[in-house]
C-alpha cells in the first residue's frame, strides 16, 4: 500500500503517527497470492480483531465472556465469522478506526464476498470506522455492489519513470550480483514497466511496485514475486 523503496508503507506509517497524536486505532491486512487459500475470512477478520484488541488498555467484558464461552464448548470451539464481525464492530465503535486491506484482488473470489460483507457490517455498526482497500480494477464492481454508496474509488496508473527508478534501486541492493550482467539488467528495466498494469483502489491510495525479482540462474528468466507471473 503505497510501498516505498525501503519496504515501508506510507499510508500505514502516516496513520500510526496519527495514533500517537489522537485517540484512534489502526489495523491492516495484506493478501498474499501464495497464501490466498489459507487466508480465509475468519483468519483475515481474526487478524484484524487481534490488532484492534492489542491496542486497548482493557478488553471489553462482552468480548471476554464470548471467548470464555467458546472455550467451554467441546474441544474448545473456535470463534465463527459472525462472532468476529460483532466483536470488530464493538471494538471499532469505541474510537475512530482505520482498517487497511492491501491487494484485495488476491483474495479468493468466494472469500472476497464474505470479507466485503463483513466489512460492510462493521462500517454499519461503527460509523467512525474508515476502510482503505487496494486492488486491481476487475474487483471494482463487486466492491461497489457490496459496499454501495459508501465507497469512493481512485484509479491510478504508475509512471514508467517511477517504476524504472524503483527497479534500479532494487537491483543495486541485489545480494547475488554475480548472477546479473548488463544484458539481464537492461532486459528487466525495459520489460517490467510494460507489464505493470493499472491498479484500482477503493477508498485510499495505492502505487504498483515490484517487491521481489526472482531470477532463474539456469534459464535467465525472471518473475515478479508480487503477482507470481513469469515474464
Amino acid at each position: 500500500m503505497l510501498t516505498d523503496r525501503d519496504g515501508s508503507s506510507v499510508v500505514i506509517d502516516y496513520l500510526c503517527d496519527r495514533v500517537m497524536e489522537q485517540d484512534m486505532a489502526v489495523a491492516c491486512f495484506y493478501y498474499d497470492f501464495a497464501s490466498r487459500e489459507a487466508q480465509s475470512p475468519i483468519n483475515m477478520l481474526g487478524a484484524l480483531l487481534k490488532q484492534l484488541l492489542s491496542g486497548l488498555e482493557s478488553i471489553p467484558e462482552e468480548i471476554i465472556k464470548k471467548f470464555r464461552g467458546q472455550k467451554k464448548a467441546i474441544g474448545g470451539r473456535r470463534l465463527q465469522l459472525p462472532d468476529i464481525v460483532k466483536m470488530c464492530a464493538a471494538v471499532t465503535s469505541l474510537q475512530p478506526t482505520f482498517i487497511c486491506v492491501d491487494a484485495l484482488d488476491e483474495c479468493v473470489p468466494r472469500h472476497r464476498l464474505e470479507v466485503l460483507g463483513a466489512l460492510g457490517q462493521i462500517i454499519h455498526g461503527s460509523p467512525n470506522t474508515r476502510i482503505f482497500m487496494t486492488g486491481r480494477s476487475h474487483i471494482r464492481g463487486v466492491v461497489e455492489r457490496q459496499l454501495g454508496w459508501r465507497t469512493t474509488s481512485v484509479s491510478i496508473e504508475s509512471r514508467v519513470d517511477d517504476i524504472v527508478t524503483y527497479l534500479r534501486a532494487r537491483l543495486e541492493k541485489d545480494t547475488t550480483p554475480e548472477e546479473m550482467d548488463g544484458i539481464l539488467v537492461n532486459d528487466i528495466i525495459n520489460s517490467i514497466p510494460e507489464k505493470i498494469s493499472e491498479t484500482y483502489e477503493p477508498v485510499g491510495f495505492r502505487e504498483t511496485v515490484v517487491s521481489h525479482i526472482l531470477i532463474d540462474e539456469n534459464t535467465g528468466s525472471y518473475w515478479l514475486h508480487s503477482r507470481s507471473k513469469q515474464s
